[in-house]
């Protein structure tokens, strides 16, 4: 079941992290040539040290059994995945697609409009409160994210905030990059998707979603002990 993501305010901007430096276009290129596989990257998060509190439901109604996890450099948690339809309207997302629509996210893109979940891939992260504060992990929009699910990684950036009791969403380009049927309205994956977000990383503008593949791919990398 998918609940409405609920929208930050804009104190939360001040936070900002420094913003990640572009990789070089041949480190680009030998990158794609040689990309670290889903398998690499889960053999990383064997092992979760708990930082969140408490843990959170993957929708209302489901148990309380999924902690957010941290290493030196980055948190995840395995989830499930929502579909966030939320931000600027276009054809697939919109009030007649999404009963839960809402034309704003938590950050906004360079131009001051909401970000648009049908074209920039993104997550979600619950709001903060008293299981966990994203923002003291070094997390904020824009922020760095590897996505995996089954043998895919994508990258996205956290882009919106959601409940604080619920997690394990991701905008409807984000679910479509990696496989997971984008339909607000019925898709998504009930399990087996894990979110890899990166500290102290952040994509400027947020939008650039090529500037967050490089940035993924050399995060992941140095991760996972390939860099």
């Amino acid at each position: 079941m998918r609940v409405r993501s609920l929208t930050l305010a804009a104190a939360s901007a001040a936070l900002l992290a420094p913003t990640t430096p572009p990789a070089t276009a041949s480190q680009s290129v030998a990158w794609r040539d040689n990309p670290v596989r889903a398998a690499d990257l889960l053999a990383r998060l064997t092992d979760c040290v708990p930082v969140s509190r408490g843990r959170y439901r993957s929708d209302q109604g489901a148990p309380a059994d999924i902690p957010v996890c941290g290493t030196r450099d980055a948190v995840f948690w395995k989830a499930d995945m929502d579909i966030d339809c939320d931000g600027r309207p276009g054809p697939r997302c919109n009030r007649r697609t999404d009963p839960y629509f809402a034309a704003s996210t938590a950050y906004a893109q360079s131009d001051g409009r909401p970000l648009s979940a049908e074209n920039l891939p993104f997550i979600v992260v619950p709001a903060p409160s008293r299981i966990w504060d994203y923002r003291k992990h070094g997390v904020t929009g824009g922020s760095v994210v590897a996505v995996v699910y089954r043998d895919r990684v994508r990258y996205a950036v956290v882009g919106d905030t959601g409940p604080q009791g619920i997690i394990g969403e991701a905008s409807y380009a984000a679910a479509k990059a990696i496989g997971i049927r984008p339909d607000p309205h019925g898709g998504g994956a009930p399990s087996g998707v894990t979110y890899v977000v990166f500290k102290n990383s952040r994509v400027s503008p947020i939008e650039d979603h090529a500037a967050a593949v490089a940035a993924g791919e050399r995060l992941v990398r140095r991760f996972v002990g390939r860099d």
